[in-house]
């Protein structure tokens, strides 16, 4: 089964909206973010978990070096989100002894768990855990409704009216203000449309010109997935630059005064390592070039922080973290001071300062509607829109500190089911180097997923020999976590074992 184009699939054997998943590929710290404040949506009320940062064993803690997740340093976040302090079960008692304890501090994390209630949100069912919210996010509930009144009365009855009538026209930059407090930015920095593949393209070039005479470097993130590198390659040969592959951790090493732009992803697609954005911005200024952040894995999952830490340009996908839905638009930000002057190779109408004047000659826009092309894809922007209600009232640093505690539990119950020797994190257990995901290395890695999507518990698979499971915090509970550890640890003791590298 192959991947698809877009910046990333789905589990491997599963269902046809989620392309297969087992393709190879190379593509936060705490800040105070301001919460979403759309219409409220329905919520339990609950309290807030009292938490402290439980121990894990060393086969686990310690990730496994590897060339597609160097280690290195980052910015720590707020580390009160572990699991609360209890007794490694790993070595101690029967299996079922396990389950019953691991099984009772779920149901407490679960009581406790203040997010617990956005769950109904979601068109999720109890028969399945679902744990690749990492490569396509879950249906809120409430999307077909809206998108029926946009076909049936928008589309159907208005017609050609609705694109002033219903603000289609507008959307991609009202559905980008709604996105920017996710991901710690301002109003009128982000648009939505396009893909995250040509928003790639159109910052790396922009970046470039950006930069000026003289700088002709353009750093690449080595470990990156494949289609960010795969368009600053074509962004290089259209500009006349050279591309430097680099590993994050020694990135500020390779900066220089012909540097122009380094494209870094924030969070690493396959381990789930968390890079220093703070940082890594810090020292590409120092060095006079333009910083570039790939948030596919960090929107909506964590703390970004792009005005405050200066990013210069950004770009991210929506059908992840966001539950924007297959093929949702992705987004770009353009930070306000360089709105003025930049150039995108990609110039379409919707661009134009005067879309509607139909002249020869092109005047950009202002503002980061120069970073639209052509006609927007309105169903899918309007679904995407409908989507992020589940975000009101919400702030990114109660879905970061879940996110954390939902991972190191699930790794203490991993260390707890699984046989010894069978399965090694690559995801660093350092709160301030970890994503929203963790992987897994195991031999039987393609058998091992099939058979866990088969019963059930849905993530996914890089080939050759990784299992990765993403947790997204507004539909994934604590008693997934444990469930989908368990069950593992079933299928790694049915599943003949084979060498782990």
């Amino acid at each position: 089964m192959s991947e698809s184009a877009m910046h990333e699939s789905a589990p491997a054997g599963s269902a046809p909206a989620e392309p297969a998943v087992s393709e190879p590929a190379v593509s936060e710290p705490a800040v105070t973010e301001p919460a979403v404040t759309e219409p409220a949506m329905p919520e339990s009320a609950m309290s807030e978990p009292a938490v402290t940062e439980s121990a894990m064993s060393e086969s686990l803690a310690a990730p496994a070096e590897s060339a597609a997740a160097p280690a290195e340093s980052a910015a720590a976040p707020a580390e009160s989100a572990a699991v609360p302090a209890g007794p490694l079960v790993a070595e101690t008692g029967s299996p079922a002894v396990r389950a019953r304890s691991l099984g009772a501090r779920a149901a407490a994390l679960d009581a406790a768990d203040e997010l617990a209630g956005r769950r109904e949100l979601f068109a999720l069912d109890d028969d399945s855990v679902y744990l690749d919210g990492n490569s396509l996010g879950a249906l809120p509930r409430h999307v077909p409704e809206r998108l029926q009144e946009v076909i049936g009365r928008q589309w159907g009855e208005l017609r050609i009216r609705s694109w002033t009538e219903s603000g289609w026209w507008e959307a991609p930059e009202r559905i980008g203000d709604r996105i920017a407090p996710l991901v710690g930015a301002g109003p009128g920095r982000i648009v939505v449309g396009d893909s995250t593949s040509v928003n790639v393209f159109k910052a790396v070039v922009a970046a470039v010109r950006l930069a000026g005479p003289g700088r002709d470097e353009i750093l690449v993130d080595a470990t990156t997935f494949p289609t960010d590198g795969y368009m600053a390659r074509s962004a290089a040969r259209m500009t006349g630059g050279r591309i430097v592959p680099v590993a994050p951790a020694e990135l500020p090493g390779a900066l220089g005064p012909r540097t122009a732009v380094a494209l870094v992803n924030h969070v690493d697609f396959r381990s789930g390592r968390l890079h220093d954005l703070p940082g890594i911005t810090a020292a590409v200024h120092e060095a006079g070039a333009l910083a570039l952040w790939d948030l596919c894995h960090s929107a909506g999952a964590l703390p970004v922080g792009l005005d405050e830490h200066g990013v210069d340009l950004a770009v991210g996908c929506t059908y992840k973290y966001l539950n924007g839905g297959p093929g949702a638009p992705a987004f770009l930000y353009v930070a306000e001071r360089h709105q003025d002057r930049f150039d995108s190779p990609l110039p379409g109408w919707n661009s134009h300062a005067d879309p509607f004047a139909m002249t020869g000659d092109f005047a950009a826009a202002e503002g980061a509607v120069r970073g639209r092309v052509g006609t927007p894809d309105i169903l899918s922007m309007l679904a995407l829109e409908a989507a992020l209600d589940v975000w009101a009232g919400v702030t990114v640093e109660a879905v970061r500190e879940k996110s954390l505690a939902l991972t190191d539990f699930f790794l203490e119950c991993v260390e707890a089911y699984a046989p010894p020797g069978r399965v090694a994190s690559l995801t660093p257990a350092a709160h301030a180097e970890r994503g929203s995901q963790v992987a897994l290395r195991c031999a039987e890695a393609p058998l091992v997923m099939e058979t866990l999507i088969a019963r059930g518990i849905v993530g996914d698979l890089r080939r050759p020999d990784l299992l990765r499971f993403g947790f997204t915090p507004l539909y994934v509970g604590f008693a997934d976590t444990e469930r989908a550890a368990r069950v593992l640890g079933e299928v790694l003791r049915e599943v003949p074992a084979g060498p782990l590298a």
